[in-house]
């Protein structure tokens, strides 16, 4: 059935170029990291960094977030992988979509921090740099969702309501064919992209640093994705009637806001530098050189 005020799903998730598959969702998602590292390591240079910093520090944070993505999305969605014949490989598939956000947030959190560490660079400093471009990463990033045709909401007769063929896997059983969704992966889209918004206006307004602009992030995407998550159909754990990315919203709000109020209270001032003690190359003590007149002559031998 053809809805006239509604939006078609893609009939393509991906393009062969030559041997080479390349999906529409892991496209969007390593656009998505390309443009915030870009975006985090300009406002890490504002800050006194040097240009390419966080390059450095991306190459620990971006495979360990993909990583905690992934073991969280598999975890919280067992029965998708784990049952009697299952392809066991399909764990590891990410470019077929099941990333989640929670666990990328953790892992790439200890990866950043390890990154850091090695650049001299402090990590809330770091932290605090990638708070906007990792929401826009985020919001790219759905843009993958919509060509899977997964991550959708209850049925609607709203006109942005999103068609999806009762051939697909996830089509909820006992519905009839030709519903339209809500496109939850749009209406969270949107949300990340007033979130950066939000989180640049704050960082200018208020200079926010020591960690306050990550716990904003976490506070506003977290509020969004939880409203958005009530109205999601697609399989997921529940723990006492709540869906389990509910629950990780909850918790995840509660870390922000305790942790915000905890930073304002120990450090209410602007953080001297982005370096660790004793890393900022300001400080490195210059070696002299030497004068002319202590240089050894050297004469050619006759």
């Amino acid at each position: 059935m053809h809805f006239l005020s509604s939006i078609p799903s893609p009939e393509i998730s991906f393009i062969d170029l030559g041997p080479v598959r390349i999906h529409f969702y892991a496209l969007f998602i390593l656009t998505g990291i390309i443009l915030a590292s870009l975006m985090t390591d300009a406002r890490l240079h504002r800050r006194g960094a040097e240009r390419g910093a966080f390059l450095d520090i991306a190459l620990w944070a971006v495979p360990a977030g993909i990583l905690g993505g992934r073991f969280y999305h598999v975890i919280t969605h067992p029965n998708d992988y784990f049952y009697e014949g299952a392809d066991l490989l399909a764990v590891f598939r990410i470019w077929e979509g099941g990333l989640a956000i929670f666990g990328a947030i953790l892992f790439g959190a200890i990866g950043a921090w390890w990154g850091a560490r090695l650049a001299g660079i402090r990590f809330l400093a770091v932290a605090d740099a990638i708070a906007p471009g990792l929401l826009l990463a985020q919001a790219i990033g759905r843009l993958g969702n919509y060509f899977n045709q997964e991550l959708y909401g209850i049925p609607t007769t709203l006109p942005w309501g999103l068609e999806i063929p009762s051939s697909n896997p996830a089509y909820p059983n006992g519905l009839p064919d030709g519903l339209a969704f809500h496109p939850t992966f749009a209406y969270e889209m949107i949300w990340n992209l007033f979130g950066v918004l939000v989180l640049l206006w704050l960082s200018r307004r208020f200079d926010l640093q020591w960690g306050k602009l990550l716990a904003s992030y976490l506070i506003i995407y977290s509020i969004g994705r939880g409203f958005i998550e009530t109205i999601r159909i697609d399989p997921s754990e529940i723990i006492l009637g709540l869906r389990v990315n509910v629950w990780s919203a909850l918790i995840t709000i509660a870390i922000g806001v305790t942790f915000f109020w905890i930073q304002t209270r120990r450090h209410p001032g602007r953080e001297s530098s982005v370096f660790l003690e004793g890393r900022d190359p300001a400080q490195a003590p210059k070696k002299a050189k030497p004068k002319a007149n202590d240089e050894e002559s050297v004469t050619d031998p006759v």
